[in-house]
């Protein structure tokens, strides 16, 4: 063994004896306890059950949960909760489960900043908003401190909750990590702020805490991490961070500049159990520590614990872990080439040239396979998708089968990445969630595996997915989500306290944005993405709220992809949101889409106008009834909108995950409209979507309708974590809506045929095609695309959308023109065959293509056209879809000829909404994120009144060790 380890047992008696101290000991508020708030929330339940009710609270950062307790109170069942020191204002819900109801359904707000002590007991009852209060007999009244930040090293600003004339120096003390008083030389009091000097400088890698009348809150350092400065001195460019397994020993390497020592803990199992004797980690260039075990360490665990002053952070997950045991507690040291699926070696991507040659599927994975006639036996597994020949009662082929037979090229996978918000020791109880709540970046989420105890279960499952469907012709897209984690005791903040997040930021709505700026910060999700890359062959990533990562590192993160594979996609959401910077940069928005080449952008443009606001069900848009829209259409049509430089950087689209489904918004909107009206404007969106520029993206199940019902037969907005019986994908509406399923796979058949719809550039836009501008009834649209444009395989595209409920005739150009697409039917044999004019049907779409060429369409798979003027194009050339002998349930009104190639549509991303109410989302939210932590602060600062015996114990317990290690030390060297 390599690393320096303490093996006499009167060491190792020290050691122990610190850890106890800082485990127990160290961590502990020290406050005075008659400082602190405690509320008690009372709820009372006519039915008087309890069980599975629980109260959400937040303050300005996390939120934490705490369950009820019925002693049988006459005012109901009572959950108490510690208020965090400084806060004014505690947000609470009472939520059932894992956020599977809320009652009421609103946020209520608790007002503190009048109390500096003492309890506050709430008197809530189920259905009503309001509640009353009752301060105890203890609760003091006055003046509390609620922020403090270090203007400079001798300069503390501080917020009190009001005014006070009285305030006086001897008000105040400020405390070093060990306990130690700064001496106080001056006061500038204003109001309720005001300044205070300190004679002694502050440094501002440690931590201070800052005592107002027995009150103690942590002093904010400024954004020293983002200056040129530390970045200088500690940006760290190797790529060893993390565990590097070798058969013959283990190198640990972690980044962590701020602590003043780092132990590894040894762990036989992911969970339980106890950790060998810690190891003492030697600090290392720019910030980073390392040790080295000798002998093979495959298949055991580890974590960090970190020594800050008087505060030690124990347990730490290593953030560059390859995977974990049950629940992400610990890290796991794992053979990864141990994991790797028979014929693994001989995988590879299934990309494309350009992006617009994609049809991109948003899926979630538990919702694929969660319908209980489909047939699948894995049931929300990773391993579902590897299960072929799977149909449900009706015959209808399911899982696998049906994305093969349906024709999309990518799946975009909702996260699957280790997130938080479902406990994998509990997976024989219902739980659903997206997963935008991230743990550990770089492990495999465990409940979609079949056993989420054992790290390299995960990763071997995931591996089988991604290779059942690249055998399928399939691109796997991950949604990743580095916008924001699921709470801050995310594990690179426990190693550098401050320095993951950004200062007061909540532009996530889950109030940790990432302050991707800092140069660690951008290189570990560089380094994630491209691990994930290259480790798993996925062959694009979708990024969750883009808007809040700056474009530096989207530009590396492209940079990076581009050296492992340049048709690796990426794509996101690029709404403009408020965060707060740490430095002076661009964010990754559409209004900055020309600053991120190779890098595609949501169109909410397209989005809203054909469908409407997505913030407002009634409102309908171009295809439901607001023919108002039509510029809207028009101007998303060409993939270009005004932010848009190139439809190589759009995302076409009407749904995704977020937001009701297109099914039951178009329902919403016009709920009087008969069911065969409805399905007609379902289908028109459809066509827009596929004959636009652009990457075009559709939400699994749009396809047959998909519907998300609640149990009071209202739809749901926001499912994130509702039950299977709203999420699956209902197999059986397939075969209840044939013709529109027909419909959809006929449309990604005809526009793998005709590369005229995947255009590259705006300048071939703006060149190929031509909107007609005289003749139309109002709201109809109508435009020819170039038979020039793009290697297009015919002489010229006609396209014609009619919203309105009547038939309506356009004037076709010259030439004989075959129908492709009209009315219900779609696909790549002729429907007929029209000259001077045509009859478009209600509320339908009609596209043509002159009839006098035979030449065989191109295929994307063929074409020289890089998707991007610096990138080459793809050199592998996947395999036919459309040569398949895989036979399909339903056959399209048309057979595909065997010249038409398998092309398939690249899509990138799925665009969730900008806001919403809903506490774990993964846009924006009023509520605080969903988690399922008890407690809302995973370290502790040191307060003013730090017991002197302690620090004569660690004192002398640090000596001892120092000097037992020298002696080893020079034993060791002696015996040589």
């Amino acid at each position: 063994m390599n690393a320096k380890r303490i093996s006499k047992s009167v060491i190792a008696s020290v050691l122990t004896l610190m850890l106890i101290i800082s485990c127990f000991v160290l961590p502990a508020s020290f406050v005075n306890a008659a400082n602190t708030i405690t509320a008690k929330f009372y709820y009372l339940r006519e039915d008087g059950n309890y069980d599975n009710w629980s109260l959400w609270t937040w303050t300005d950062g996390d939120g934490w949960s705490t369950d009820f307790v019925d002693e049988g109170d006459p005012h109901g069942a009572v959950a108490t909760v510690t208020v965090p020191d400084g806060a004014t204002d505690l947000g609470f819900i009472v939520r059932k489960g894992n956020w599977e109801a809320k009652d009421p359904e609103d946020d209520r707000h608790l007002e503190i900043g009048a109390v500096v002590s003492g309890t506050i007991n709430v008197y809530c009852k189920s259905g009503e908003m309001d509640y009353d209060t009752e301060y105890g007999s203890d609760v003091v009244l006055g003046t509390k401190i609620t922020k403090s930040l270090a203007n400079s090293k001798t300069e503390i600003a501080y917020t009190l909750t009001k005014a006070d004339e009285t305030v006086t120096a001897e008000d105040f003390v400020v405390t070093d990590a060990l306990g130690n008083n700064l001496t106080i030389t001056g006061i500038t009091p204003d109001g309720e702020k005001g300044t205070i000097t300190v004679a002694e400088e502050m440094d501002y890698l440690k931590n201070y805490t800052l005592t107002f009348r027995g009150t103690t809150i942590a002093v904010k350092m400024p954004e020293y991490f983002s200056s040129k400065e530390f970045e200088d001195m500690y940006t760290y460019d190797g790529d060893d961070l993390g565990a590097t397994y070798t058969n013959e020993k283990t190198d640990f390497r972690v980044w962590a500049p701020t602590a003043d020592q780092i132990y590894l803990n040894l762990y036989d199992e992911g969970n339980g159990g106890e950790a060998a004797a810690p190891i003492i980690m030697e600090k290392d260039v720019k910030g980073t520590w390392v040790a080295s075990v000798d002998g093979d360490l495959n298949g055991k665990y580890y974590t960090y614990s970190a020594v800050f002053g008087n505060t030690v952070n124990n347990d730490i997950v290593d953030p560059y872990a390859k995977s974990v045991g049950v629940n992400g507690k610990r890290g796991m040291i794992l053979d990864l080439d141990s994991t790797d699926p028979d014929g693994w070696d001989s995988d590879s991507r299934h990309t494309y040239a350009n992006a617009t040659d994609m049809s991109i599927y948003e899926l979630h994975i538990r919702d694929f396979s969660t319908d209980p006639d489909c047939g699948i036996t894995n049931t929300g597994k990773y391993i579902a998708f590897t299960e072929t020949g799977t149909k449900d009662s009706n015959g209808v082929p399911t899982g696998i089968d049906h994305l093969k037979d349906l024709g999309i090229t990518s799946v975009h996978i909702l996260p699957s990445y280790d997130f938080g918000s479902v406990d994998e020791t509990k997976l024989d109880k219902a739980q659903f969630n997206w997963g935008y709540d991230p743990v550990n970046y770089n492990a495999p989420e465990g409940s979609y595996s079949t056993d989420p105890y054992h790290g390299e279960v995960r990763v071997n499952e995931y591996k089988q997915m991604v290779q059942s469907l690249h055998n399928a012709d399939i691109g796997v897209i991950m949604d990743v989500v580095y916008n924001h984690t699921y709470n801050t005791n995310y594990c690179f903040n426990q190693l550098v306290p401050g320095y993951f997040y950004r200062t007061d930021s909540n532009g996530s709505g889950c109030g940790n944005d990432v302050a991707s700026e800092r140069s660690m910060v951008r290189k570990f999700i560089v380094d994630s993405v491209a691990y994930w890359a290259s480790e798993y062959h996925l062959d694009g990533f979708r990024f969750d709220l883009m808007g809040l990562i700056d474009t530096d590192t989207m530009n590396a993160v492209r940079e990076a992809l581009n050296k492992i594979d340049p048709t690796i996609c990426v794509y996101g959401e690029g709404w403009s949101l408020s965060t707060n910077l740490s430095k002076d940069v661009s964010l990754a928005t559409q209004p900055n889409s020309s600053l991120t080449p190779g890098i595609a952008y949501f169109s909410d443009t397209i989005r809203d106008a054909i469908k409407g606001s997505v913030f407002d069900a009634e409102e309908p848009g171009y295809v439901n009834g607001n023919i108002k829209k039509a510029a809207s259409i028009k101007n998303g049509v060409l993939g270009t909108p005004s932010w848009s430089p190139s439809p190589l950087q759009t995302v076409t689209y009407a749904s995704c995950h977020d937001n009701l489904t297109l099914w039951d918004k178009i329902a919403s909107s016009n709920p009087d409209d008969s069911e065969e009206d409805r399905i007609k404007q379902n289908l028109l969106s459809a066509a827009i979507v596929y004959t636009s520029q652009g990457i075009p993206f559709i939400q699994a199940g749009e396809e047959f309708l998909r519907t998300k019902v609640k149990e009071d037969g209202t739809f749901e907005h926001n499912s994130y974590a509702s039950p299977d019986s709203v999420n699956l994908l209902d197999y059986s509406r397939i075969t209840d809506y044939k013709d529109v399923y027909n419909y959809y796979k006929g449309l990604i058949s005809f526009r793998k045929a005709h590369s005229a719809f995947r255009m590259t550039s705006a300048e071939d836009v703006k060149n190929y095609i031509s909107f007609v501008e005289d003749g139309l009834d109002e709201g109809v649209i109508a435009y020819s695309i170039d038979g020039a444009a793009n290697d297009e395989a015919s002489d010229g595209i006609f396209v014609v959308y009619n919203p309105n409920n009547q038939a309506t005739n356009v004037t076709l150009p010259d030439g004989d023109w075959d129908v492709y697409v009209s009315g219900n039917q779609a696909g790549t044999t002729v429907l007929s065959t029209v000259s001077g004019e045509v009859s478009v049907d209600p509320i339908s779409a009609t596209v043509l293509v002159k009839s006098d060429n035979q030449e065989e369409p191109s295929n994307p798979e063929e074409s020289d056209e890089p998707s991007n003027p610096d990138e080459p194009s793809n050199p592998d050339e996947p395999s036919n879809t459309e040569d398949s002998d895989e036979p399909s349930y339903y056959e399209e009104p048309e057979s595909i000829p065997e010249s038409i190639p398998s092309d398939t549509d690249n899509s990138n991303g799925s665009g969730e909404s900008n806001t919403s109410t809903a506490p774990q989302n993964s846009n924006t939210s009023t509520a605080p994120q969903n988690s399922n932590t008890t407690n809302n602060n995973g370290t502790t600062n040191t307060g003013d009144t730090f017991p002197v015996v302690l620090v004569v114990i660690f004192a002398v317990a640090a000596a001892t060790v120092i000097t037992l290690v020298v002696i080893s030390s020079k034993k060791s060297r002696n015996s040589k």
